[in-house]
């Protein structure tokens, strides 16, 4: 399988934006996306990864046979946490299942924790996602929680 993390670029900006222009892919994600996501939203997203502190902000595309499908980043946490990193990534619908997100989350948090000081590194899918939940758990992640009526997403209480 041909997966690789690339550093931001301009030219991923079209990939990225018809990846994320997704109302399913955009269901498993925090609010705040622009939908429809455009290739100026893309831009916009890029410069920010571009120009961000690299010591606490660890974005990657995710490529799979030379085509950009998705995003994923670790982002270093403060105070007593700084040590710490959440993690969060997406990738194309048309891509889901194939294995792309796994190898992709195996391959920053080899990158993180090979490159940096960051000890521990976490996510919170929402608990409906188990593909997400899967993923984690392949890549050798414990579930430490539930956090139940936590968040609301489309209106709704997660559990």
């Amino acid at each position: 399988m041909n997966v690789a993390l690339k550093e931001w670029n301009l030219a991923f900006a079209k990939d990225l934006a018809q990846a994320i222009s997704n109302k399913n892919v955009q269901n498993n994600l925090r609010d705040g996306i622009p939908y429809p996501y455009t290739e100026k939203d893309a831009i916009e997203f890029i410069n920010c990864m571009l120009e961000c502190d690299k010591d606490k902000t660890f974005a990657f595309a995710i490529e799979f046979d030379g085509k950009i499908v998705g995003s994923i980043g670790a982002f270093r946490q403060e105070n007593i946490h700084n040590k710490t990193a959440e993690l969060g990534y997406y990738i194309a619908e048309e891509y889901w299942g194939r294995g792309i997100t796994t190898k992709a989350v195996k391959t920053i948090c080899e990158y993180i924790f090979n490159n940096t000081d960051i000890i521990r590194i976490f996510a919170e899918p929402f608990a409906f996602n188990e593909a997400s939940c899967k993923v984690l758990e392949k890549v050798g992640f414990q579930c430490e929680g539930v956090l139940r009526k936590n968040a609301v997403k489309n209106g709704k209480y997660l559990i």
